[in-house]
């Protein structure tokens, strides 16, 4: 059985009960003869029947606040399509107890019934399709045959006169559920259907056997016609036949005559041959023993790869040693220089930093001296390495003419080949096979060459690697001469920063001294002060005579008192005097305390 499409079956079903709704209300209407109210029932049942035609296959639409699926958007569409619908669709809008879309279009419908125009505005929306497959889907009744057919039921309407209340109706809350009481017929309408369906299924029966019997015959007809084509091409063949047997006949003493002359050429092709194998094995003990002198030429430049690449090793490892002395020194000297601005005063880590930068000098001397002799001999390697290099490039020069001659030769063997296959290409295959042979000999003979060249490109490769390691060995040559010369700055710093710690201890020496004797003074003065201690200054009145010499105070002898002991004495007495910065004069000083002398006026002067 065939499998029918779910939305076809839809709309046939809707398409049945548009039908059975109209007419039922046209002829009820008619047998009724006055105007129709909204509650006439199969008037009722048209409208729920037309709202579930214009729902089938409508499209769903997102709003806000949920998905919208109602009719008025198609129906708002008329209104710019047929300008008359203009009214209608105001009018719906101003109803004030609609609330809902589908409101609004069951009200729009029951306006168009009234104005007997409901075809003429859905028959507009029919012909613009491209307008409405934004509301409605491909397979909608509305798009499809079917919503014309209903188009034009409705045009029957128009005989029918329709008073609607609107305004008062609830058209929101309305639930649209067809009653099919209203189409169900009789017992004898049900047997006569079951009969006109087996009629139309014998009749269907009937036209499949008449069809199947027509193309039985064009099948017929068509394989006569290819039996009279394959006889035809039959015959032509058995007379293609006979042809081709006399031209194998023709070939075959042909081929007689050809073998004849074959056997003469034989001949004279294997004398040819044989000479030409004496040279090819000449040339095959020549390319043998240069090959064998440039395997021993490989295998010696190899070698010494090995010792060099051992000694490159080796001078990077010293190269890496270096460069973390270089790296302690400088934290050294950074060190050094720390402890020379923030340690002035603490001489004795000086000297133990300075001794261990002596140590560490010591070392990078004697390591310098190890890198100066490891270059001597770096340096000697690679001059031998250049004279085996330039050994190595005569050999390859020599080795190109000998490969210049070999193409030579190769190239006059080509030119007589092709000569003798111009000559002999055509007469025999006992030729070509001798001939395939010998170009097999030329091919490996090609190999060979192609293999020669590729020894001469890995020799030139490894002479280029050991350029490159040269090179490189000259670049580290210059670095290690590079460190030499940072060392030597180095060392010129370490003696200016030696000198500058000498001057400082020098000056510190110094200071030391100076303040050792500052302290010793400070120490007598203090023990003066003691045993001085309790001593009270004489009256001028009382000292008239001097402690020292007991000579009276006069004009000639004046007085001069000690601020620290108290003591008076004359100017003979206090002969010692102090230089003094601040003062342009000597100042006397005392001989017990060494305190400044204060000149005080005698009782005799006034």
């Amino acid at each position: 059985l065939a499998v029918k499409d779910p939305t076809a079956v839809e709309r046939a079903n809707l398409l049945n009960m548009a039908k059975l709704s109209i007419k039922g209300l046209i002829e009820s209407a008619l047998s009724f003869g006055r105007t129709l109210d909204s509650d006439y029932p199969p008037l009722q049942q048209f409208f729920v029947v037309m709202e579930h035609c214009l729902k089938h296959g409508l499209k769903v639409r997102k709003s806000f606040l949920s998905y919208n699926k109602t009719i008025w958007g198609p129906l708002e569409l008329v209104e710019k399509l047929y300008p008359e619908a203009e009214e209608i669709a105001a009018s719906v809008r101003d109803l004030p107890g609609l609330k809902t879309p589908l409101g609004r279009a069951r009200a729009w419908l029951r306006l168009a019934l009234m104005q007997k125009k409901m075809a003429d505005y859905l028959r507009c929306l029919i012909i613009q399709r491209d307008l409405l497959s934004e509301f409605y889907e491909y397979h909608a009744l509305m798009m499809e045959e079917e919503g014309a057919v209903i188009v034009g039921l409705l045009v029957g309407l128009n005989v029918i006169d329709a008073n609607l209340c609107v305004k008062g109706e609830d058209l929101d809350s309305q639930v649209g559920v067809i009653d099919f009481s209203m189409y169900l017929k009789s017992e004898e309408d049900i047997g006569s259907k079951e009969r006109n369906v087996q009629i139309a299924a014998i009749l269907d029966q009937k036209n499949y056997v008449e069809e199947l019997n027509r193309q039985l015959n064009s099948t017929v007809s068509s394989l006569h016609a290819r039996v009279d084509s394959l006889e035809k091409s039959n015959t032509k063949l058995i007379e293609e036949l006979a042809i081709a047997k006399n031209n194998i006949i023709k070939l075959q003493e042909e081929n007689h005559q050809l073998r004849s002359e074959n056997t003469l050429i034989l001949m004279k092709a294997q004398h040819h041959l044989e000479a030409t194998k004496v040279d090819v094995e000449a040339e095959l003990q020549t390319y043998k023993h240069s090959r064998q002198g440039l395997d021993d030429m490989y295998n010696e430049a190899r070698r010494q790869l090995r010792e060099e690449s051992q000694l490159r090793q080796d001078m990077e490892n010293e190269l890496v040693v270096q460069v973390s002395m270089k790296h302690e020194i400088e934290l050294a000297m950074k060190l050094l220089e720390k402890d020379i601005h923030e340690k002035q005063d603490t001489l004795i880590g000086l000297r133990q930093q300075l001794d261990e930068v002596k140590a560490i000098n010591m070392e990078m001397y004697q390591k310098l001296q190890v890198s100066e002799d490891a270059m001597k001999e770096k340096n000697e390697i690679i001059g031998r390495l250049e004279d085996k290099t330039n050994q190595i490039n005569a050999t390859m020069k020599q080795l190109e003419q000998r490969l210049q001659q070999a193409e030579k030769a190769q190239m006059e063997a080509e030119a007589e080949d092709e000569k003798l296959k111009q000559e002999y290409v055509h007469k025999s295959e006992g030729l070509q096979k001798e001939l395939s042979q010998k170009e097999k000999q030329l091919l490996q003979l090609e190999t060979d060459l192609k293999i020669e060249k590729e020894w001469r490109q890995t020799l030139e490769d490894d002479l280029q690697k050991e350029k490159e390691t040269v090179s490189h060995l000259r670049t580290e040559t210059q670095e290690i001469v590079n460190l030499k010369k940072e060392f030597l700055k180095l060392q010129e710093k370490n003696k200016q920063l030696k000198r500058i710690c000498q001057d400082q201890e020098a000056a510190l020496e110094e200071l030391a001294s100076k303040l050792s004797e500052s302290k010793l003074k400070i120490e007598d003065i203090k023990e003066a002060n003691k045993a001085l201690q309790g001593q009270v200054w004489l009256k001028d009145k009382e000292a008239t005579h001097c402690k020292l010499c007991d000579k009276e105070f006069s004009l000639s002898k004046r007085k001069h008192h000690c601020r620290n002991c108290g003591e008076i004495f004359c100017n003979a007495c206090s002969d010692n005097e102090l230089p003094l910065p601040s003062s342009p004069k000597p100042v006397r000083v005392c001989d017990s305390c060494h305190a400044i002398l204060i000149q005080r006026c005698s009782s005799n002067v006034p």
